[in-house]
């Protein structure tokens, strides 16, 4: 076989590898046929034969050398070679680069990391509106923001709205003085149906469209309900009297599963985004985490987490947006903290004494940012950024403390209710973005049928 149809083969048989095939190839050029010839036009011959000379002149006549010589023959050395090492030049010198820019005119570039324009809060409310006949009672839950940008608030015995897109205000129902006052409102989630509790112990389902009254639900508590949450059909009801229902607001015997935990009045109720975990607290100073999954009709529910760790009032509670694990709480004017917790496990992650009564608690949607309202001294908000907890700023403007908080649909604003019987709107999660409008859900399509 010829060294063609040789070359040819290797090739062939090595052509899944790139790197081999690539040096076969390298070996058929004609500069690397022979590695061994050095490059004669980058050697210096005289200073190749001086350097292949001197050591045989200096043995053949060692006595003739003197030491001026010596000394002139190392200083020859020295001029002659410049202290080079090599004989043999193998391959070129590199050029010698050319500076398209002189140095002077060059600085050095630093790279920069894209960052986000510098957050501006306004310190003062962008509107204020007068709440006259609000209940000064911490264990009350009286102000919701509907998806439908409708405020809903509770004042004595009347619910009044306050439209978000227009600025307009309506009333809903006042309730007789034998049934009142509001204890609690919440809208569900599509913003068109209200849960309206009352001191009575009954629960009033409204459609706020329509300004239809669709059902009381009775039978569940023994005293005035002062906490609501929804999830999906299911309203659950915290009550003075310690308990927690679950009610189907679909069928006539509406009472699903009870919780049986706390031994003082409920004032603090949310759900999980997920709507699988429920957090709860109450005057008994407790923090319960419930889980669905481990709910029963039949028998009395037992919680998943019981957390004794607060040394107050437990009714702020906020569920972390970004993490669904997550949940913060804030106690009373005995406690003072915000406290963070792990629900799936129960642990504290951290704890965070605020100086003052922790009343309620928002995140921001957008940000790692928690917003925090307050009483005693200052009546502040408290912007926190997460998780590090450092204050990015405090708003003060309520000279009572701050009982009720409420998130406008896009995260933006946040209202707040204070003792002082005033309503004010702060701009402290952003600017509004733009949102096309969408069609809101119908959560219960045959709710007029429901008697």
């Amino acid at each position: 076989m010829d060294a063609g149809s040789l070359s040819s083969l290797n090739c062939n048989s090595t052509y899944k590898c790139p790197l081999q095939e690539q040096f076969h190839r390298r070996r058929k050029t004609r500069e690397n046929l022979d590695r061994f010839i050095p490059n004669r036009s980058a050697m210096d011959f005289d200073y190749a034969h001086y350097m292949l000379t001197k050591g045989r002149k200096g043995k053949e006549n060692p006595s003739v050398l003197s030491p001026s010589i010596e000394a002139y023959l190392k200083l020859l050395a020295n001029t002659f070679h410049m202290n080079r090492g090599r004989i043999l030049a193998f391959k070129n010198k590199p050029p010698t680069p050319v500076e398209l820019t002189p140095r002077e005119f060059l600085s050095p570039v630093r790279q920069f990391k894209p960052s986000k324009p510098k957050q501006h809060i306004p310190q003062t409310p962008e509107r204020t509106l007068d709440a006259p006949d609000i209940i000064d009672d911490y264990y009350l839950n009286l102000l919701d923001w509907g998806s439908s940008n409708i405020l809903a608030i509770g004042l004595g015995s009347t619910v009044h709205f306050w439209d978000g897109s227009n600025g307009s205000t309506s009333e809903l129902v006042t309730v007789d003085d034998e049934n009142g006052p509001v204890t609690s409102i919440s809208w569900a989630a599509d913003g068109q149906h209200i849960a309206i509790g009352l001191n009575n112990s009954d629960v009033q389902l409204w459609d706020s469209t329509a300004n239809q009254l669709l059902r009381t639900l009775r039978g569940g508590h023994q005293s005035r309900v002062g906490s609501l949450a929804w999830n999906n059909h299911i309203l659950t009801t915290g009550g003075r009297d310690g308990k927690i229902i679950n009610n189907d607001v679909r069928v006539r015997s509406h009472i699903v599963e009870t919780y049986r935990g706390h031994h003082q009045e409920v004032c603090g109720l949310k759900w999980s985004a997920s709507g699988q975990q429920l957090a709860s607290g109450g005057n008994d100073n407790m923090l319960y985490i419930w889980d669905r999954s481990m709910s029963s009709s039949n028998s009395r529910s037992q919680w998943l987490h019981r957390l004794e760790d607060h040394t107050a009032a437990v009714k702020a509670l906020a569920w972390c947006p970004f993490q669904s694990n997550l949940l913060a709480s804030g106690g009373g004017g005995n406690d003072l903290c915000i406290r963070f917790w792990n629900t799936h496990t129960g642990a504290c992650l951290n704890t965070v004494d605020t100086g003052s009564q922790v009343c309620a608690l928002l995140w921001n949607k957008k940000e790692r940012e928690l917003l925090s309202s307050h009483g005693f001294s200052q009546n502040q908000l408290t912007l926190w950024k997460y998780p590090s907890m450092v204050k990015i700023t405090e708003l003060t403007g309520h000279t009572s403390r701050v009982l009720f908080m409420a998130q406008s649909p896009d995260g933006c604003t946040v209202v707040t209710a204070a003792g002082d019987e005033t309503l004010k709107f702060w701009n402290v999660f952003g600017t509004t973005p733009e949102v096309k409008n969408a069609a809101p859900k119908e959560l219960f399509p045959h709710f007029s049928r429901i008697r």
